[in-house]
C-alpha cells in the first residue's frame, strides 16, 4: 500500500482519544488498507510498533512487531499483532525501567517505569477476542502502544523530566 507521514508531537491527533472499531469495521476492505499503511509506514521509519493516530487516523488500532534484531536491546521477538479496542489490566504494581523512543517523537529517548506484567484483552484482525500476559519490555511496548490510542506519549509518562534526552547523547 503506502507509506504514511508519521504524525509528530504537536499534532493535534496524537492527543486524541480514538473511536473504537465495530466487528464489521475489522472485516471492512478499507481497514486492512489501513493495517497495510500502518505496517509499511512502521516498517519504513524502523519502528517496532505503531497507532493509528500516528499516521493521522483517530481509531483504535495498534500493531507491535518486535523483530529478531531491533535497536532495544533488551527486547525478545515477538510475533506481528494486530490490536483493536484494547483493554489493559495491570497484574503487578512492580514497575521495570526502558529508555522509551518513538516514531511521533523522533531523535529524543526518555527513561519510563511501567508495570512489569500485564494482562491485555483485544480483537485481531479477523475480529477475534485475544487476551495475551505480557512481561518486561514487551509489557511496556503494550503500554506505549496503547496509550497513543487515548492520546498520550511516552514523554507524559517520564517521572524525571532530566531523564529525556537526544538519541545521540544516551
Amino acid at each position: 500500500m503506502t507509506v504514511q507521514k508519521i504524525r509528530t508531537m504537536g499534532d493535534p491527533v496524537l492527543r486524541e482519544i480514538t473511536q473504537e472499531f465495530t466487528e464489521e469495521e475489522i472485516l471492512a476492505p478499507e481497514t486492512k488498507e489501513l493495517i497495510q499503511d500502518m505496517q509499511d509506514s512502521m516498517k519504513a521509519a524502523g519502528g517496532i510498533g505503531i497507532a493509528a493516530p500516528e499516521i493521522g487516523v483517530s481509531k483504535r488500532v495498534t500493531i507491535i512487531d518486535v523483530p529478531e534484531e531491533s535497536r532495544y536491546e533488551e527486547a525478545q521477538a515477538s510475533q506481528r499483532m494486530i490490536i483493536f479496542n484494547p483493554k489493559i489490566e495491570f497484574l503487578t504494581q512492580e514497575e521495570d525501567g526502558y529508555w522509551e523512543g518513538c516514531l511521533s517523537v523522533p531523535g529524543l529517548r526518555g527513561f519510563v517505569e511501567r508495570p512489569n506484567h500485564i494482562r491485555v484483552s483485544f480483537l485481531d484482525e479477523n475480529a477475534k477476542e485475544v487476551v495475551i500476559e505480557a512481561q518486561g519490555f514487551l509489557a511496556t511496548v503494550f503500554q506505549h502502544e496503547i496509550d497513543h490510542l487515548f492520546g498520550k506519549l511516552y514523554v507524559d509518562q517520564i517521572k524525571d523530566i532530566k531523564q529525556l534526552v537526544f538519541e545521540e547523547n544516551l
